[in-house]
């Protein structure tokens, strides 16, 4: 049975992966303040406990890690200089440094187990793209997500460790639904050449073939799905 650990799996996308992975043959466990395991990233220790408490749940073998946990906030320009500071501190810390540790400790724990395992990181088409002039931070923060996955797939694809990344654009998650509001939404689907925001469950669809049924040669790769708003 595959054992997968997923963050921020409590709403919107990371409860399409979960969803998505709901088989007979795949034991996922979502982290969420609301289900079985807690972890609130800002703390700097929570990415760490997380770990440990998963591999307790899963007798100490984790397979694949989809790090799906994010913020999205914004932190206009004008605000003071410590707000601002502070805003681009808990986003970077929330959404790459905490996924980063814990691919660290996966690739340690797959390391030492010779077993190879695989880590998909759910990123944005701002990776590529940007984002509002009050995003920097959280554009920032998917684009080092990005190059991260790429540099874990270089650096250990002999060892059978696999890295993917998704880059959704708007998801249909509560989020884009008041994101997409705030900012006049016919405008920002006039953008969308699909005519539409990507569901949940296509995200979710994505990254579960990327957590079980990818060939291993596409290690590295980045997948969009954005309805062609942005091509590369």
């Amino acid at each position: 049975m595959t054992k997968i650990l997923v963050t921020g799996a409590s709403r919107g996308i990371g409860a399409a992966i979960m969803t998505a992975l709901g088989s007979a043959d795949v034991m996922a466990l979502g982290q969420s303040t609301r289900g079985a395991l807690a972890a609130d990233f800002a703390d700097p220790a929570a990415p760490r406990d997380l770990w440990a408490q998963a591999l307790d749940v899963f007798d100490g073998r984790v397979d694949v890690l989809v790090n799906n946990a994010g913020v999205f906030e914004a932190t206009p320009l004008d605000l003071d200089d410590d707000a601002w500071v502070a805003g681009w501190e808990r986003t970077m810390r929330v959404n790459l440094t905490a996924s980063a540790e814990l691919c660290r400790l996966a690739v340690r724990h797959w390391q030492e187990r010779c077993s190879g395992g695989r880590i998909v990181n759910v990123a944005s088409r701002a990776a590529y793209r940007g984002d509002s002039p009050a995003h920097w931070h959280y554009a920032a923060s998917k684009a080092g997500m990005v190059a991260m996955t790429k540099t874990i797939a270089r650096g250990y694809a002999a060892e059978g460790i696999l890295a993917f990344a998704v880059c959704p654009g708007f998801t249909m998650t509560g989020m884009a639904e008041e994101y997409l509001a705030s900012r006049g939404g016919d405008k920002l689907l006039a953008d969308i050449p699909l005519g539409r925001v990507a569901m949940p469950a296509e995200v979710g669809e994505m990254v579960r073939w990327l957590a079980l049924d990818a060939p291993a040669s596409m290690t590295g790769a980045v997948l969009d799905v954005n309805g062609a708003s942005y091509v590369r």
